[in-house]
C-alpha cells in the first residue's frame, strides 16, 4: 500500500509539474509607435499602472509614419512614404509584443492613412499627395498582395480612409477639396462602389482629416486640421450617408491661433506659395474612448491635447479643457480598455503616457519614455 501511495503522489507531482511549465506566459498590452526619420517601429510594453517599459526598435523603411492593426490582433502593418512606396506586415508576439517581419508589398502611392475593413482581408490606403485611394487584398497569412484591386481617383489631399462599424460603408475625408466621398463597400470581393450621393461637401476651408466612428455605429465624428474643430454627423445604417449635427472646438477660448490651410510640398506644381504658419491651426489626430463618453484630439501648433465630453444620446460635444503634451504631436491612441492613452511628438525625443480618469476624462501625466525620431503614429494592442 506504502508503495502505491509513493507512485500516486509521484503521478501527482509530475502532473502539477507538466501543467505549471506549459502555462502560457501571461499576456499583456503593448504600444507601437512609428519613427519617420529614424525609418523604425518602437515597441513598448505598457504596464499595469500605464507605465511604458521600451522596447527593441524593429527596423522599418525611411519615413514610416501610419499604420494599422489587424481586427485579430495578429498582424501590423506600417506604411512608408518613401519611395519605394511600400506596406510592410508584422506579425505579433501576444505574450511578448515582439514583431517579426513577414512581408514587404508594394503600393501604389505615397499614403499618410492606411486602415483595414473589419474582416483583416483588405487594406485600405488614401494619398494626399496624389488625391486617390487604394484597396489591396491581404491573405490569410497576413500578407498583403503586391496588386491593387482598386485605385479611385478622389478629391485633393485624401487624407483618412475607414469603414463604418458594421463593414458596410467607406469613407475619405479630403483636405484640400472639403469633401467626404461616400462608398459602399462589398467585403466578400473587397471592392468600392460610389454611394449615392457619392459626395457630402463640408463646410468651406473646412479641411476634413481624419475621422472616427462611434462604437453603435451611430455617428460619425470628423476633425478639421485647418479649424481646429470636431463636426459630428449622424450615421444612417441603412443608406450610409451623413447628416451634419454640430461642430464643437478644441481650442480654449484664450487661444490666438488662425485658421490654416492646405499644406505640401512647397514649390512643387500646384502646391501652396510660401507663407508663415507659425500662428496656423494644424489639428492632427482623434480618438474615442471605448464606452463613447470621451473625445480626445490633438493640435500641433499649440502642442495640446483636447479633452471633449461625448452625448451618447446625440452625438454632441462638449469642449472641457486643453492639456499641453509632446511638441507636434500627430498622432495618439487610447487602449483598448480605455485607461491610458500615449501622445507622439514629430518634435519631441520623448512619447507620453497619461492616465484617463473614468469619470470627467481628465487625462493625468504618468510619464514621458524614449522614442525615436519624427515619432508620428501610435497604435496599442491589449491581450490581457
Amino acid at each position: 500500500m506504502k508503495n502505491i501511495a509513493k507512485l500516486a503522489k509521484g503521478i501527482m507531482i509530475v502532473a502539477m509539474t507538466t501543467l505549471i511549465g506549459s502555462a502560457p506566459v501571461p499576456a499583456g498590452t503593448f504600444a507601437y509607435v512609428s519613427n519617420a526619420d529614424d525609418g523604425d517601429i518602437g515597441v513598448y510594453s505598457v504596464q499595469a499602472d500605464g507605465s511604458l517599459k521600451p522596447g527593441e526598435h524593429v527596423k522599418a523603411a525611411n519615413v514610416v509614419m501610419p499604420m494599422a492593426v489587424s481586427p485579430d490582433r495578429r498582424f501590423l502593418y506600417a506604411a512608408a512614404r518613401s519611395k519605394p512606396y511600400s506596406v510592410f506586415a508584422y506579425a505579433i508576439d501576444p505574450n511578448t509584443g515582439a514583431l517579426k517581419i513577414l512581408s514587404v508589398s508594394p503600393l501604389t502611392e505615397s499614403f499618410p492613412y492606411i486602415s483595414l475593413d473589419k474582416t483583416g482581408r483588405y487594406l485600405f490606403g488614401a494619398s494626399y499627395g496624389s488625391n486617390l485611394i487604394s484597396v489591396n487584398a491581404i491573405g490569410e497569412d497576413g500578407r498583403v498582395a503586391p496588386e491593387p484591386l482598386q485605385v479611385i481617383p478622389v478629391g485633393r489631399n485624401a487624407h483618412s480612409i475607414r469603414t463604418d462599424e458594421n463593414n458596410k460603408f467607406v469613407f475619405v475625408c479630403t483636405l484640400g477639396s472639403d469633401e467626404i466621398f461616400q462608398f459602399k463597400f462589398d467585403s466578400k470581393t473587397g471592392h468600392l462602389t460610389s454611394n449615392t450621393p457619392a459626395v457630402f461637401l463640408t463646410k468651406p476651408a473646412l479641411g476634413p482629416r481624419h475621422f472616427i466612428t462611434s462604437s453603435d455605429n451611430r455617428f460619425v465624428y470628423v476633425l478639421s486640421e485647418l479649424t481646429g474643430t470636431v463636426t459630428t454627423f449622424s450615421l444612417n445604417n441603412d443608406t450610409g450617408s451623413l447628416t451634419e449635427v454640430s461642430s464643437e472646438s478644441g481650442l480654449p477660448s484664450e487661444s490666438k491661433l488662425v485658421p490654416g490651410a492646405p499644406r505640401g510640398p512647397v514649390g512643387a506644381p500646384g502646391g501652396p506659395p510660401p507663407r508663415n504658419t507659425d500662428n496656423d491651426i494644424w489639428a492632427a489626430d482623434l480618438h474615442l474612448t471605448p464606452n463613447g463618453k470621451f473625445l480626445y484630439m490633438t493640435e500641433r501648433t499649440s502642442n495640446s491635447l483636447a479633452t471633449f465630453n461625448v452625448d451618447g444620446a446625440t452625438g454632441k460635444l462638449i469642449f472641457l479643457n486643453s492639456t499641453p503634451t509632446e511638441k507636434q504631436p500627430r498622432g495618439f491612441a487610447i487602449d483598448p480598455k480605455g485607461r491610458f492613452l500615449v501622445v507622439s511628438g514629430e518634435k519631441s525625443d520623448t512619447i507620453s503616457a497619461y492616465a484617463i480618469d473614468a469619470a470627467s476624462g481628465a487625462v493625468k501625466l504618468i510619464g514621458k519614455y524614449p522614442s525615436g525620431k519624427g515619432a508620428n503614429w501610435v497604435e496599442i494592442v491589449s491581450f490581457d
